[in-house]
């Protein structure tokens, strides 16, 4: 919450607002740099005596300029994935930054052993995207498999001319499917859950961790659903290893965090390969909405190309924006390769609520006030949106 408040719900806005207190009891007036615009959230920290500086363009700031700001002696940093945050970057910030501020839940563009080399926190905005981007992954899921994109360029293109049962295209359905969970932390386990809701079996894999109590609960519901008669046969979800659930599932849904070699024991990186996806069946489809670079494109290419599965929808790339000579865009696997912006959170409450319980935005300016103006007894182990807090245990 905006230091201070109770739970904002609706009006958040107007009650934080009501709140805050007024500009000459500020104790300090914080210089702040956002390398984009996040709305009203803003605001927030222009009322609290904020000097707020935005990049007022839509494409990212050029790191020459990112490092201008940072030396002139700014106290926030507000960035997003685009955004480099180095050594160099936290050199230029030595003695005056206490702060970067992350408008995402991924951080693989912050250095995070020079951030804590420097002293220097930074925050990010789990869980408010959770159901947003979990939901989008089952509707990529569903454009993919009913081929929604190659029907509606039947129908705009007037090549739509008789009805048959089977000609020209079928797609494939997705209640009483098997789906394969590949990464059960938040957002996986979100789309767990509406999954059950189509009454899907469900393989679970986990690299890092099992969290059987969800898993038992989601089996209690489907339990129960079939008890009640409300699914009409029952259905099932446990964990496997990989390689089962690769070769047994209809649909393949990544919710992995990017781990290179040397970073885990449990190294995420080019996860989906030649070998795992020629691990999957021929009929199946994989939907990425997790890190780019944990599916090798030209592996994915290939195996589109070549059948070795029927489709793949992508929300994120190994590099963003998506180039123009990606295999990815090639005319003869258009038809099964689904491609969008990096668009799973795009959502108007998910990305710009002011309530930091709501919004991404709110998420990010809470973390930037916490650790600014010493919320929680000034120390950092304890704000809940640090990610850093390793390099300030005492």
């Amino acid at each position: 919450m905006i230091s201070g408040l109770r739970q904002p719900g609706s009006g958040a806005t107007a009650r934080i607002r009501k709140a805050l207190p007024k500009r000459e009891e500020m104790a300090a007036k914080f210089r702040v740099f956002a390398t984009c615009d996040i709305g009203e959230s803003l605001d927030l920290l222009r009322q609290r005596g904020y000097e707020v500086e935005v990049y007022p363009k839509p494409e990212a700031p050029p790191k020459p300029l990112i490092l201008e700001k940072v030396r002139s002696g700014i106290d926030g940093l507000i960035t997003t994935l685009r955004d480099p945050i180095d050594a160099e970057v936290f050199q230029a910030g030595q003695g005056h930054l206490k702060v970067v501020a992350q408008i995402a839940v991924g951080f693989d563009n912050i250095n995070r052993a020079e951030a804590n080399r420097f002293k220097i926190p930074f925050t990010h905005t789990a869980d408010v995207l959770t159901e947003a981007t979990a939901e989008f992954a089952f509707f990529m899921l569903g454009a993919l498999a009913r081929r929604l994109w190659t029907a509606e360029h039947l129908t705009r293109e007037n090549k739509w001319g008789y009805w048959h049962p089977y000609l020209p295209f079928l797609g494939d359905e997705v209640t009483g499917k098997t789906i394969a969970i590949i990464g059960t932390g938040r957002i996986g386990l979100a789309m767990i859950k509406k999954c059950a809701g189509f009454d899907m079996n469900m393989l679970c894999f986990d690299p890092a961790y099992q969290n059987h109590d969800y898993i038992k609960s989601i089996q209690d519901v489907m339990d129960l659903r079939y008890e009640r008669r409300i699914a009409k046969e029952k259905h099932w979800i446990r964990y496997t290893t990989l390689e089962e659930a690769l070769s047994q599932a209809d649909f393949v849904s990544v919710h992995v965090p990017l781990l290179r070699e040397g970073e885990s024991d449990t190294p995420t990186f080019h996860l989906f390969n030649e070998k795992t996806l020629r691990a999957m069946k021929p009929s199946a489809f994989l939907l990425n909405t997790s890190r780019g670079p944990v599916v090798d494109e030209q592996a994915l290419a290939k195996a589109l190309r070549e059948g070795w599965i029927a489709g793949a929808a992508l929300d994120v790339y190994e590099k963003e924006p998506l180039p123009a000579d990606s295999p990815l865009r090639d005319p003869a696997i258009e038809d099964r390769c689904r491609l969008y912006p990096h668009f799973a959170s795009a959502a108007r409450i998910t990305r710009l609520s002011p309530d930091p319980n709501k919004g991404m935005a709110g998420r990010t300016v809470q973390g930037l006030i916490d650790v600014l103006e010493g919320n929680y007894g000034g120390d950092v182990t304890k704000m809940p949106y640090v990610v850093n807090k390793e390099g300030f245990a005492k």
